[in-house]
């Protein structure tokens, strides 16, 4: 009986540093995508869906279309339905596009997405001198990890990534006001060749063009 005993408080031990060893290894596996992605994917072009969640559990309308970006710091985010509304990055400065409103906000770049979720997937620079990562538990066949920005100005409280085959498959944003939007990537083509002219914008004539300073 003394043995039986013994002996399945070992196994006990033995699973439980079992467990412990293969959460480690998924948390490294996880942060090994995010940097993984970083580093070798240099360009991409996909599909987006995104919707968000009220402090109350309503949920906005959804949003679908397609973007692109290129290290660093160009990208380009078309959304198609329900409304039209582009965001694009030239690298030197961003361009948000409302064509109901015939408007055009401009903004610097790194003032834009210096320390948001935009930096993460679309930056060149080092994530651990604006966010921090840990990783999460890996669910629904994907490894999370959360970033949270060192800046308390970010504007948002965390970023939860999915990654799955070290590319970004999911992303769910908590922003400052307790709301949660949940962004789908799809169709996800990496180091495509995309022309420099893709990431320029040239307002419309007729547009107002306000500049943020």
């Amino acid at each position: 009986m003394l043995f039986s005993t013994w002996t399945k408080s070992v196994l006990s031990s033995v699973l439980c540093a079992m467990c412990l060893l293969m959460s480690e290894a998924k948390a490294a596996s996880a942060q090994e995508q995010l940097q993984g992605f970083v580093s070798k994917v240099q360009a991409a072009t996909g599909n987006f869906s995104q919707y968000t969640v009220g402090t109350q559990g309503q949920t906005k309308p959804a949003q679908s279309g397609q973007f692109a970006f290129q290290r660093p710091g160009r990208f380009k985010w078309d959304v198609v339905k329900p409304y039209a509304q582009q965001i694009v990055s030239d690298g030197q400065q961003l361009f948000q596009f409302d064509p109901d409103l015939n408007q055009v906000t401009v903004r610097k770049v790194d003032q834009a997405i210096g320390s948001s979720p935009a930096a993460i997937l679309f930056g060149s620079g080092s994530l651990e001198q604006s966010f921090t990562v840990t990783a999460l538990p890996d669910k629904e066949g994907l490894s999370w990890l959360r970033a949270k920005p060192r800046n308390g100005e970010a504007g948002f409280v965390h970023v939860d990534l999915g990654f799955s085959g070290g590319l970004p498959a999911r992303i769910i944003l908590l922003d400052a006001f307790g709301q949660n939007t949940h962004i789908e990537l799809s169709g996800l083509v990496p180091n495509p060749k995309v022309a420099v002219e893709a990431f320029r914008f040239v307002p419309p004539p007729g547009a107002d063009v306000v500049r943020m300073q």
